[in-house]
């Protein structure tokens, strides 16, 4: 992670500026900015909404130590893929962006366009990154969009990269050209693990049904197509995911679903499901971690019914057993897990888990399922298969 001393000793900022954070509101720069700009504004163009609570924790933390002089009055949040919907051109002192945070390419070109469009003329773009993240590329684009970049400072692999917009530069940032969504989810192909994840996933027509981190949306549509009599509710904590998933959602014609945004299952923490899935993301900030998909596991026990099903799909390397384990053991009294890995692919495994309160296991395993054409005509329901639970007769396992 960046240290923050490097944002810190090279930006320099008027006590009156209009600062934009680009999709970097957790760095640690932002509650030093917040100090400076006493007179001015900071503005949090943040997609994440995890961040964003982070980022906010962090400020008020600063509001009220001894000696804090920022006000939460003077700080507001801006959708990072809407910037340009809300907000006035030509109005921002300073932009900042920490490479660190920003998912893909996509996400680092958007934000250039948008520092692009929010600068006034003489205004500033600084963009902090190291070289194995490909900030010799970013200097590069800097110097194609303002004509200028500088290098202020090298430290410990990371480099502090400087633009100043100039006035000819407004001609070239078109509001109607800059947009996130369309760039991020273009194809619209399925990933192996999602793939993999339809193919084995046990749909019930009434079942009322979770999908935790669903991006496009594209595990969620196919729940919703099975689960006819039933409810699907996606969660996202990316702004842009969210937009995603509904514009999928309307072009489904689907209406047993609905997409929130939300920190893990915060926004449906006090309901209950009978099927949660997920496909975690196992990146933050640039950094593997098995942190997101360990609290998904934690909160799925949370929210799950008694005889509840929960599918996780990871990659094999990834090792979630000892959680799912543990994630159960919390819940209830007698759990005594049997089995995980029901079905492999060359570098995916799905971990499916049949949670009863107060005993859990697997009996039998579920039958393949054809690959589903999500946005296409409605499904029809596969087979089953004899993953029913335990005979009537049926003892809980010891």
């Amino acid at each position: 992670m960046l240290h923050s001393s490097l944002l810190g000793d090279t930006v320099q900022l008027a006590i009156d500026d209009r600062v934009l954070i680009l999709n970097s509101a957790a760095d640690p720069f932002v509650p030093q900015a917040a100090q400076q700009v006493v007179a001015g504004e900071l503005l949090l163009a943040e997609d994440n909404i995890a961040l964003l609570q982070s980022a906010y924790s962090a400020l008020e933390r600063e509001n009220t130590r001894p000696g804090g002089r920022n006000s939460l009055s003077r700080y507001r949040h801006v959708p990072f893929h809407e910037y340009t919907l809300h907000e006035a051109a030509a109005t921002i002192d300073v932009a900042v962006m920490n490479m660190l945070y920003q998912p893909s390419n996509a996400w680092l070109i958007y934000g250039l366009q948008v520092a692009g469009y929010a600068l006034k003329a003489g205004g500033r773009l600084y963009v902090v990154g190291a070289k194995d993240r490909g900030v010799l590329s970013m200097a590069k684009r800097m110097q194609a969009l303002f004509g200028n970049v500088e290098t202020l400072q090298i430290s410990k692999g990371q480099r502090v990269l400087c633009s100043h917009k100039m006035d000819e530069e407004t001609r070239r940032t078109d509001a109607s050209q800059i947009s996130l969504v369309p760039a991020v989810f273009a194809e619209g192909k399925l990933d192996e693990g999602t793939r993999l994840l339809i193919e084995v996933l046990e749909v019930r027509v009434t079942d009322v049904a979770l999908d935790i981190g669903c991006g496009a949306g594209f595990i969620g549509i196919h729940v919703a197509r099975l689960a006819s009599k039933g409810q699907v509710t996606m969660l996202d904590a990316s702004l842009a995911s969210v937009e995603m998933a509904r514009r999928t959602v309307e072009q489904s014609g689907l209406a047993n679903v609905q997409v929130l945004p939300s920190h893990g299952v915060q926004a449906v923490r006090a309901q209950r499901f009978d099927l949660v899935v997920t496909n975690p993301p196992f990146h933050l900030a640039g950094i593997q971690t098995t942190g997101i998909a360990e609290r998904f596991i934690r909160e799925a026990a949370q929210v799950l019914r008694p005889r509840g099903r929960f599918y996780l799909v990871a990659n094999r390397f990834l090792k979630y057993e000892p959680t799912l384990r543990a994630g159960t053991d919390r819940m209830t009294t007698r759990a005594r897990p049997i089995g995980i890995n029901l079905t492999k692919s060359s570098s995916t495994s799905v971990g499916a888990r049949v949670v009863e309160w107060g005993r859990e296991g697997l009996y039998g395993r579920p039958r393949p399922v054809p690959r589903a054409h999500l946005l296409g005509n409605a499904i029809t329901p596969p087979p089953p298969g004899d993953h029913q639970g335990p005979p009537a007769s049926a003892q809980p396992p010891h």
